[in-house]
């Protein structure tokens, strides 16, 4: 979707650097040291030495650029040569002459695609497969759900609007681990107040999404992963977040004001899938102490740190609910692995690739998460 290639495997050397530097950034910009520059900016002009923080995110900043900017060109190649695949890359390239932005802007385009949204992505996902894990009631009620209405086939987005509990463990996932716990910090482009306080020009805001999420107020018990709390919100991300109450928003990962995210809904339809699929296909349960024998619970609470946040590594069992849907998979899988070449890059775009057939929810339908308890 960003530069045009696939990452065949978790040990790819493209994916690896891409995050492995991703993830170096992400640390660097929550730590406290990062925080120094920004409370008092006078340590910006201070050499190097006294603030080696500003040293390396130069460094990860360049290293980024030149990570970007190497994809973004091999894609300029294959534009010329004709073997290019639909991409955000391909599309910039082919609009640069018209509009006239830079190299670097185009490759920082498609690279902040992927930065923002595959992450944030992996993250919610991480986060439902804890949570699977920590509240095992959920899944159950779940996969009933899922087997009600699909049966022995594959979720695909035409089931979206008769699966609310479905979409009722997405706006939970997003509101119980926010990839951005703090949100993206933004300024005030003029002097302002809010409850007596004056918040100047210029001034940084942090949006506390932690804190939203997990006041008591607004979500009871907001540690625990309860998709009934969402009963009757019909809203898709990108309908919630243009909300004119605020207090109908479901969740703020996405962030607020002029710079939302413009890839939520793809996050949210990836999220459905990733969900909907995983809970038929699979059981996902504790594992067991070979010592104790007793299973072995996540510690919600154990977080990794940093502008993005997620669950510190904990293990899972995950096996195939049956015979016949582990089969399902594999011939899912056969079917596409057709349209690879040796190295597992697409021959060919899908043919018929498309993000659904259904009428999107308008409220959302008549099997609202009304029905949930």
């Amino acid at each position: 979707m960003a530069f045009g290639y696939r990452t065949p495997a978790s040990d790819d050397k493209n994916l690896l650097e891409m995050f492995e530097n991703f993830d170096e950034l992400s640390r660097l910009t929550g730590s406290q040291s990062a925080a120094i520059l920004d409370l008092f900016p006078i340590a910006r002009v201070l050499p190097d030495f006294p603030v080696p923080v500003r040293r390396l995110g130069r460094e990860y900043h360049e290293r980024e650029k030149r990570l970007f900017m190497k994809h973004f060109l091999n894609a300029r190649e294959q534009l010329s040569s004709g073997t290019s695949k639909p991409c955000c890359a391909i599309d910039l390239l082919r609009t640069q002459k018209e509009y006239g932005f830079s190299d670097e802007f185009g490759c920082y385009l498609s690279g902040s695609l992927l930065q923002a949204g595959s992450e944030t992505t992996a993250i919610i996902l991480t986060g439902f497969f804890q949570a699977m894990l920590v509240f095992p009631e959920v899944a159950k009620e779940a996969q009933a759900e899922i087997d009600r209405v699909c049966g022995d086939r594959l979720p695909d987005l035409n089931d979206y609007p008769d699966l609310p509990y479905i979409r009722a463990c997405m706006k939970e996932s997003l509101r119980w681990m926010p990839a951005t716990a703090l949100g993206v910090p933004h300024a005030v482009t003029q002097d302002d107040s809010y409850m007596g306080y004056h918040i100047p020009k210029d001034a940084g805001v942090i949006l506390n999404v932690w804190a939203i999420h997990n006041d008591p107020e607004r979500h009871p018990d907001p540690r625990r992963y309860n998709p009934a709390r969402w009963a009757g919100d019909n809203q898709n991300s990108a309908q919630a977040a243009v909300n004119p109450d605020p207090t109908k928003r479901d969740h703020f990962v996405f962030g607020a004001g002029r710079r939302l995210c413009q890839g939520m809904h793809i996050a949210d339809r990836s999220i459905f899938l990733a969900i909907s699929r995983t809970l038929w296909a699979f059981d996902l349960k504790r594992p067991v102490d070979r010592e104790t024998g007793n299973e072995i619970i996540p510690d919600v609470d154990n977080i990794k740190d940093g502008l993005f946040i997620s669950p510190m590594p904990f293990s899972a069992n995950i096996a195939p609910r049956s015979e016949s849907r582990a089969a399902a998979v594999k011939q899912e899988w056969n079917a596409v692995a057709e349209l690879l070449d040796d190295e597992m890059q697409w021959k060919t775009v899908p043919a018929g690739l498309k993000w659904k057939d259904y009428e999107p929810l308008d409220g959302e339908n008549e099997d609202s998460l009304e029905s949930l308890s």
